[in-house]
């Protein structure tokens, strides 16, 4: 398992150039739209997903 789980692309602009950064764990920062932000994992849901007869998840 990493240590640091990467973000795809920025939240606010959709951008794939972010960088890591400097605010500690977890900050990354977007060099398109110029914007710091931060991911943490909040925990598992206790209910989990359920399928659907059409194959599509759905919150239980």
């Amino acid at each position: 398992m990493s240590e640091r789980a990467a973000p795809f692309h920025c939240p606010y602009c959709g951008d794939e150039d972010l960088r890591p950064g400097e605010q500690g764990h977890g900050a990354w920062e977007c060099v398109a739209c110029n914007r710091a932000f931060q991911l943490k994992f909040l925990g598992l849901l206790t209910r989990g997903l359920a399928r659907t007869p059409d194959g599509e998840g759905e919150a239980t």
